[in-house]
């Protein structure tokens, strides 16, 4: 193995190492490998092929990179600017995504940002009520986090007595049977699956019988907490210019802006639209995400 071959593969492990420890994000790395075997690339072409003599073959290092540099960057390209998988890791979400899905995220449909920055250089739609979203959490940005738009710039945000409502209008509401999951210790919960419309967009939503629509010691201080109120029915937000109100589906299993706050326009990641994978359910497979 040649030098070359030995510096990729220690970069190669290092930059895994760290994100699997947290310090840095999958996008960085793909940046970082874009850049490494772009440049080796271009160093091959303009002076390493020149000096080569006729039939010899490149070093083992330059032929890697040669080889995965095409690979890398078209990965690289439809991860940052159109289409990124994720996981649902949770059931906050319930009954619409479940643990366990595989999702694909419109990273366009919101505008065109740079990768790893995450700063938006192209205005394209601006997120819509009732729109399934994908962002950086506010209180840390390198984990995403995936909820329902559920308020615009402007909107007042009232919960009150588990019924959402808008601008002062009460959100359209139609029982739609029920939902049964898994919690810890193998116990089963029977949720109350309803319809409920946002806008023009209808989707499915779910309480529990018996938990609370709003827990007052989950609520942290976070940034224009003064466009709230909160009473022993709920609570009424108004949502800041440049940020958004998020919430779950699984009303009463969702960590979500009720608790930490709104999601500055920043943050956003892209637009979920489709479950191409559930290892425990093939059914899911091709779902449309609504």
């Amino acid at each position: 193995m040649d030098a070359l071959s030995i510096i990729l593969l220690a970069l190669l492990i290092a930059g895994v190492t760290l994100v699997f420890k947290g310090v840095a994000s999958l996008p960085l790395l793909l940046l970082l490998a874009t850049a490494i075997t772009g440049a080796i690339w271009l160093w091959d072409k303009l002076i390493l092929s020149k000096k080569r003599g006729k039939g010899e073959a490149r070093s083992p290092g330059v032929e890697y990179s040669v080889s995965l540099f095409p690979v890398i960057l078209l990965v690289f390209v439809l991860r940052s600017f159109l289409v990124e998988p994720f996981r649902i890791p949770s059931g906050s979400m319930m009954p619409t995504l479940l643990a366990g899905d595989f999702i694909l995220v419109n990273k366009y449909t919101y505008g065109i940002r740079l990768p790893v920055a995450n700063r938006k250089i192209i205005d394209v739609n601006d997120p819509q009520r009732g729109e399934v979203m994908v962002f950086r959490f506010p209180e840390d940005p390198a984990v995403d986090y995936i909820k329902r738009v559920v308020g615009v710039p402007g909107d007042l945000v009232e919960y009150r007595n588990k019924r959402l409502a808008i601008n002062g209008q009460v959100l359209s509401y139609r029982e739609n049977g029920t939902f049964s999951f898994e919690t810890g210790g193998l116990n089963y919960v029977t949720g109350i699956v309803y319809q409920e419309k946002l806008g023009e967009r209808e989707h499915s939503a779910m309480t529990i019988p018996g938990i609370p629509g709003f827990a007052r010691e989950q609520l942290k201080t976070f940034p224009y907490q003064e466009n709230c109120t909160y009473n022993e029915e709920g609570f009424a937000c108004r949502v800041p210019e440049g940020h958004y109100f998020m919430m779950g589906d699984n009303r009463d299993g969702s960590n979500d802006s009720r608790y930490w706050g709104f999601v500055p326009e920043r943050n956003i990641v892209g637009k979920a639209f489709f479950i191409w994978m559930n290892f425990g359910d093939f059914k899911r497979i091709g779902t449309t995400i609504n």
